[in-house]
């Protein structure tokens, strides 16, 4: 058993050499600092005799596959190894070729530095012998970083579902994100405050982030992964593009030793808790979900080993899968049922070409498909009707990526990255060419009347060809990093809406009198709104960034680190030509650590550090690809039944239209100088951090961190109805501009009342920018601005943690923090609006107007507690805890006290006094508290030539379903008042178990 490699086994080596500090392994306020896909170890020597320490070499060697590094110490006894491949080392003191110690099973992480301070006696070689112990320091003070680095072995001991979301909720601060801005859920986490769209997710240094959009990222299958570093602030310069969080995982190697095996996971139905129906005041279905069910199997095929002795090694690894959901559509009238069993496989070569130059090759392909039928349902008495229709969904592509790590001298080192990372997305129905999308808006949940639920004909492909360089060069008491990295992600993309005509059509009714563009419509009037909504194209964006930082160890006890990035992103249109173009950003980011007592055991820490985030490629694809958003109103004449598929269905008969509007997209690229700022500044956010950790002993360390972000600017689309010049008493109309909202912007319009944009003009859209117009479209003489966007985040941070010492372990993380602003970033969860950068924010100046509050991804308190036990031999236990408190919610209306447009505000009309009231964001209570108890039973049993282990988990034990989510349109006044506001839209997933049987050879 490898749990006995420990000081026992070290001892029996006839050798003295003192070690201080062992690998860092699982902490949540862990500090961490190293390169994207592997770690370095560090350390000084001392001599117990005071003798020279001149000629010592320090050597580093992976016993599973040979590798092997050797450094001169410096004078002062320091020394150093960077870009060390992930994994457990032997470190050994040599002088003149005489061995003067060694220690086993020396850890470097992911993203770690992992310091061993060694003591040695130079002048009597004979009597050396081994002290130290292998239980983890979680203490790094050569580190300003703050992440948490988790294992396979961490996670196997761990109820943690098998995807990389539910491993980063494991890290304090960071929380589930809206259900209705995630379609991949795997992936759909808010870190420290920020929107789901602002994080960075990397594999093996790979940048796979979905660059479309920014939600969602490619994945592998949990068996290929081997460590995961989560960085929840005060990240090097190395890193960039997010100012959420960073997820970092590397996946596992080949080693000298030939290893197969599989692993069956299984989540069966019959583990699997019913899930409650919701249903509104009058008995009318809201959420019918107790047919769900949800059968998923996945076997996993591995085999590694050396294909050249300590030379050449492999690891690949075929995942088949078979993933069978069964659901119905939220009003309980349709059935589905799914199927998915497109397999994974994944690859990876790992050639060491000698002691000085490695090279390493990553492969892997996530597409998938979803085959989907639907059928006609009748919730009441559970019986299936007749087959509807049939829709696919094709997702997933080929990743792949070279490094090569060079080691030119002992104190500089090289790594090169190049890799390609695709995702193809499509969803098409096969009664799509026939049937338009028809549906119901009037009630608390839309439905589909009509023959096909595809909500959009969509084909899109993703490549992002990536290439970076980093250079370390350390020089004295000054550890040099610096590099460079640039991006080129192209998308080709094509949308329409199912039909002949390609049209959307919803039913709405009108709950108070309404201005649509020029026409008041009486409340209680049923219209029809239709929505051509089509784009098509080749769009790309270029990402690129240089870095430099020092990490100057100013005295044994302190440690300052002073770093520069400077960033650059150019979206392109379908032309080629730059659409946004923002360069010469500058994110300095500076840190210090002081070792407390001078032994690394304690350390006080802090860090300062600007962020900036790019534009999502479905800016260029929207704003700068000729987009079509043109929308149709007409009174409702009747609904027409009709039979489709042997099922009823409805289509409506329109009426006289009364109102139009392309604003959103007229189909035309245009003169994009009128539809962008041409001072556009980049949107970036600023962080501070302050914290203290300390060892308790060898075992338990406890720490507390400040954290302060604070969001700097926006870009969105805003609405630009009045320039500032007049035409015959009315303001010239830009329409909607990417700009920088409460800011000045500056764009290419009309100035002499032709028609034509003929000139540049500024408007300071914190004073102007919105012409003010009554109820029936006219101008009343003055303009409004906009309210510049804002987001702050504090939290404190308090943790404990016991390492894993083959007996048990113990974590437990508070969080209490305040997210409060006026936007929640480029992505709004009020709305569950979509398109990154394109929120209804700043559609016109009252959305924001006085909405300064608590922001969607508040949870004042959050506690998160996981440990492990082993029963014996053979059995061990494992939990997880979160309790959370709940989700701010808000009461918007339709119209506001200032002109007469009506679309969303947070103000309200008072019926007894006429008036309208603010009503500021968050201040309408919260959602409850929720809670979720994780539990794990592991069984183990080593044969002569197989490990065998089994293991059943159990997720949402008490299988809460708490509403985490509500409808938070209050309306305006009196019986014109939403009747379904405070109705649950999302809840806790009910209970559900995972049963995994794994066979290593």
């Amino acid at each position: 058993m490898k749990k006995n490699l420990s000081l026992r086994s070290a001892l029996k080596v006839a050798l003295r050499m003192g070690v201080s500090a062992a690998a860092i392994a699982t902490m949540p306020l862990q500090i961490t600092y190293a390169a994207s896909n592997d770690g370095s170890l560090v350390g000084t020597i001392t001599s117990s005799d005071q003798k020279s320490l001149e000629g010592i070499e320090i050597t580093v060697r992976n016993p599973e596959t040979g590798f092997t590094r050797t450094v001169k110490a410096e004078p002062d006894g320091s020394y150093r190894f960077p870009f060390l491949p992930v994994g457990k080392y032997i470190v050994e003191g040599t002088r003149n070729g005489a061995t003067l110690g060694k220690l086993t099973e020396v850890t470097v992480g992911l993203g770690v530095a992992t310091t061993a301070d060694v003591t040695v006696n130079v002048s009597n070689v004979e009597e050396i012998f081994v002290v130290g112990t292998r239980v983890v320091r979680a203490v790094d003070v050569r580190s300003t970083e703050s992440s948490t680095n988790l294992t396979r072995e961490d996670l196997e001991r761990l109820p943690v579902d098998r995807d990389i979301a539910s491993v980063a909720l494991l890290a304090p601060g960071i929380a589930t994100g809206d259900s209705g801005l995630c379609e991949d859920r795997t992936t759909c986490v808010s870190f420290g405050g920020s929107s789901v769209a602002e994080n960075t997710i990397y594999i093996n240094g790979l940048n796979v982030t979905d660059f479309y959009n920014r939600v969602g990222a490619s994945s592998v299958p949990y068996a290929f992964y081997k460590e995961f570093e989560v960085k929840t602030g005060g990240y090097s310069v190395e890193f960039g593009r997010t100012t959420g969080g960073v997820i970092n995982a590397v996946t596992r190697s080949g080693t000298n030793e030939f290893e197969y095996g599989t692993e069956v996971a299984w989540k069966p139905h019959s583990l699997q808790s019913s899930k409650r129906n919701r249903f509104n005041p009058d008995g009318t279905a809201r959420i019918i979900g107790s047919y769900d069910q949800y059968d998923s199997t996945s076997a996993t095929f591995y085999a590694s080993g050396p294909i050249v002795k300590d030379k050449l090694f492999f690891f690949a690894l075929y995942e088949a899968r078979d993933y069978q959901p069964e659901n119905t559509s939220d009003d309980g009238e349709t059935f589905y049922e799914a199927k998915e069993d497109s397999g994974f496989w994944g690859a990876k070569i790992d050639w060491q070409i000698n002691d000085k130059n490695l090279l390493e090759l990553l492969a892997f392909s996530d597409e998938n498909e979803e085959v989907r039928d639907g059928y006609g349902f009748d919730f009441v008495s559970g019986s299936q009707g007749s087959y509807q229709e049939t829709r696919f969904t094709d997702n997933g592509g080929l990743n792949w990526s070279a490094t090569y790590t060079t080691y030119l001298t002992d104190n500089f080192s090289a790594k090169a990255l190049y890799g390609e990372n695709n995702r193809e997305f499509s969803r098409f129905g096969l009664n799509d060419l026939e049937c338009s999308r028809f549906r119901d808006q009037r009630g608390a949940t839309p439905r589909d009347l009509g023959c096909t639920s595809t909500s959009a004909v969509t084909e899109r492909d993703d490549t992002r060809e990536a290439a970076r360089l980093d250079f370390e060069w350390v020089l004295g008491e000054h550890q040099l990093r610096f590099g460079l990295d640039h991006e080129t992600n192209s998308s080709a993309y094509e949308q329409f809406y199912p039909g002949p005509d390609r049209l959307l059509y919803e039913i709405y009714v009108t709950r108070e009198p309404t201005n649509y563009f020029g026409t008041t419509v009486p409340a209680g009037t049923e219209f029809i709104r239709t929505r051509q909504n089509e784009v098509d194209g080749e769009f790309e964006t270029i990402n690129s960034a240089y870095y430099l930082e020092d990490n100057w160890q100013v005295t044994p006890k302190l440690l300052l680190n002073a770093g520069v990035r400077v960033e650059a992103f150019d979206n392109k249109n379908s032309d080629g030509d730059s659409y946004i173009k923002m360069d010469d950003m500058i994110a300095p980011r500076f840190g210090f650590s002081w070792d407390v007592k001078g032994d690394n055991r304690s350390k006080i820490f802090g860090n300062a550090g600007r962020y900036f985030l790019p534009v999502a490629n479905v800016i260029n694809i929207k704003q700068a690809g000729g987009f079509l958003d043109r929308r149709d109103y007409y009174y409702l004449d009747r609904l027409e039944s009709f039979e489709y598929n042997g099922e009823l269905s409805l289509r409506p008969i329109l009426g006289a239209q009364f109102a139009s509007d392309d604003s959103q997209g007229d189909g035309t690229v245009g003169d994009l100088r009128g539809e962008v700022d041409r001072d556009l500044d980049p949107v970036y956010q600023d962080e501070l951090i302050l914290g203290f950790q300390s060892m308790i002993d060898d075992k338990w360390s406890w720490g507390v961190r400040g954290i302060y972000r604070e969001l700097n600017n926006a870009i969105d689309d805003i609405q630009i109805t009045s320039t500032g010049i007049f035409c015959g008493g009315e303001p010239v109309s830009a329409g909607y501009v990417m700009a920088n909202p409460g800011r000045p912007v500056t764009i290419y319009s009309d100035t002499d009342c032709d028609g034509e944009a003929d000139g540049w003009v500024t408007v300071d859209t914190s004073r102007g920018g919105w012409a003010l117009n009554d109820g029936d479209g006219n101008y009343l003489g003055s303009d409004a601005g906009y309210t510049e966007p804002r987001r702050n985040y504090k939290a404190l941070e308090l943790m404990i943690d016991r390492a894993w010492d083959d007996l048990w372990s113990f974590n437990a993380v508070y969080t209490l923090s305040y997210s409060k602003g006026n936007a929640e970033g480029p992505i709004n969860s009020d709305t569950d609006f979509g398109d990154t950068g394109r929120t209804e924010a700043f559609d016109d100046p009252w959305v924001n107007y006085g909405s300064y509050g608590y922001l969607p991804n508040d949870h004042r308190h959050q506690l998160k507690v996981r440990g492990a036990y082993a029963l014996g031999e053979h059995w061990q236990v494992g939990g997880t805890l979160t309790a959370q408190s709940g989700r701010p919610i808000s009461a918007t209306g339709d119209c506001n006290p200032f002109d007469g447009s009506c679309f969303y505000s947070f103000f309200i009309l008072n019926d007894s006094t006429g008036q309208y009231e603010l009503r500021r964001r968050g201040s309408a209570g919260r959602t409850p508290w929720i809670f979720d108890l994780g539990a794990n039973v592991t069984y183990r049993h080593s044969f002569s030539a197989a490990d065998l282990k089994v293991t059943l988990a159990v997720y949402n034990l008490l299988n809460q379903q708490r509403v985490v989510e509500v409808n938070e349109e209050l309306g305006s006044t009196g019986d014109r008042r939403n009747e379904f506001y405070g109705f649950g839209t999302g809840y806790q997933a009910p209970r559900y178990g995972l049963l995994t049987v794994k066979l290593d050879f």
